[in-house]
C-alpha cells in the first residue's frame, strides 16, 4: 500500500495496562487487527490471532512486532467463515495460553458495488455475511467458555451500521447487526462478570480499502478531519476496553469515525 498504513511500530508506548492478560483478535495479519496485536503486545498481553492462509506474510510480520514486546504470538491461519475453523482458531488460543481474557472480533470483508443491490451477487453476499456475521458468532460462542469472569468481548462495527453508503449495502448490514449483537451480548454476559463492547471505526487507511474500492483519492475526505484515520489511532480505543479502566463500560460502541456524529 501507498503510503504504507501506520500500525503505531514506531509510536506506540505501552504501560502495563493489560499485564498478563491473554488476547485473541480475528483479522489479526493487517490493518486495525495489526494494530491492536501490536498495542496489546506493548501493553503486556500474549496474542493469539486468526488471518486467511493467503496472509501468511502479513501474519509473520504482526508475530514479529508482538514478539519484539517481549510476549508470545500465536498465528493460526484458518477461515471463519467455517464454524470448525473457528472451533480449531479458539481451542489452538485457549490451549496455548490457558484460557482467553480478551477477544477481540475484527475480521471483517467488505466489496463495493456502484450499483448498490443490483451488484451484489449471492456469492459477494453470501462471504459478506458468513465472515462479518456467522464467523464472529461461531468464534464468540466457542471462546467464551474460556473467558473467565472479568473478561471482555470487543467487536469492530462501523459508522456504516449507522450511516449507511449504498455502495457498501451488504456491509454496512453486517455492521448493523454487529452494533445489535454487542448490546444484545452484553446484557446476556452481564451475570458472568464478562463486560461487551465495540469500536465503530469511520474511515481507516487498511489493506481492506485499495483491495475492494476503485477510486481511493477522496477516501476519509468527507469525514470532518478530512482524511482517514491510520491503523494506529483505532488500537487505544481497543486497548481502553480490554483494561480495567473499562471495568464499568458494557453495551457500549466506542465511535471513533474522525467527527462523524453517530448515536
Amino acid at each position: 500500500m501507498e503510503p504504507r498504513p501506520d500500525h503505531g511500530e514506531r509510536t506506540y508506548r505501552g504501560s502495563g495496562r493489560l499485564a498478563g492478560k491473554r488476547a485473541l483478535i480475528t483479522g489479526g495479519d493487517s490493518g486495525i487487527g495489526r494494530a491492536v496485536a501490536l498495542a496489546f503486545a506493548r501493553e503486556g498481553a500474549d496474542v493469539a490471532f486468526g488471518h486467511l492462509p493467503e496472509e501468511e506474510s502479513e501474519a509473520r510480520e504482526t508475530s514479529r512486532l508482538v514478539e519484539e514486546a517481549g510476549r508470545r504470538a500465536v498465528a493460526v491461519a484458518c477461515d471463519i467463515r467455517e464454524e470448525a475453523e473457528c472451533r480449531r482458531l479458539v481451542e489452538r488460543a485457549a490451549g496455548e495460553f490457558g484460557g482467553i481474557d480478551v477477544l477481540v472480533n475484527n475480521a471483517a470483508f467488505q466489496m463495493a458495488q456502484s450499483e448498490g443491490i443490483d451488484g451484489i451477487s449471492t456469492e459477494q453476499f453470501d462471504r459478506v455475511v458468513r465472515t462479518n456475521l456467522y464467523g464472529m458468532f461461531w468464534v464468540t460462542k466457542l471462546a467464551l467458555p474460556h473467558i473467565p469472569a472479568g473478561g471482555c468481548v470487543i467487536n469492530t462495527t462501523s459508522v456504516q451500521a449507522y450511516q449507511p453508503k449504498p455502495h457498501l449495502l451488504d456491509y454496512a448490514m453486517t455492521k448493523g447487526a454487529i452494533v445489535t449483537f454487542t448490546q444484545g451480548l452484553a446484557q446476556n454476559l452481564a451475570e458472568r462478570g464478562i463486560r461487551v463492547n465495540a469500536v465503530a471505526p469511520g474511515p481507516v487507511w487498511t489493506p481492506l480499502i485499495p483491495s475492494t474500492l476503485p477510486d481511493t483519492s477522496q477516501f476519509g475526505a468527507k469525514s470532518l478531519l478530512q482524511r482517514p484515520a491510520q491503523p494506529a489511532e483505532m488500537a487505544p480505543g481497543y486497548v481502553f476496553l480490554a483494561s480495567e479502566d473499562a471495568n464499568y463500560v458494557t453495551a457500549e460502541i466506542l465511535n471513533a469515525t474522525g467527527g462523524t456524529p453517530l448515536p
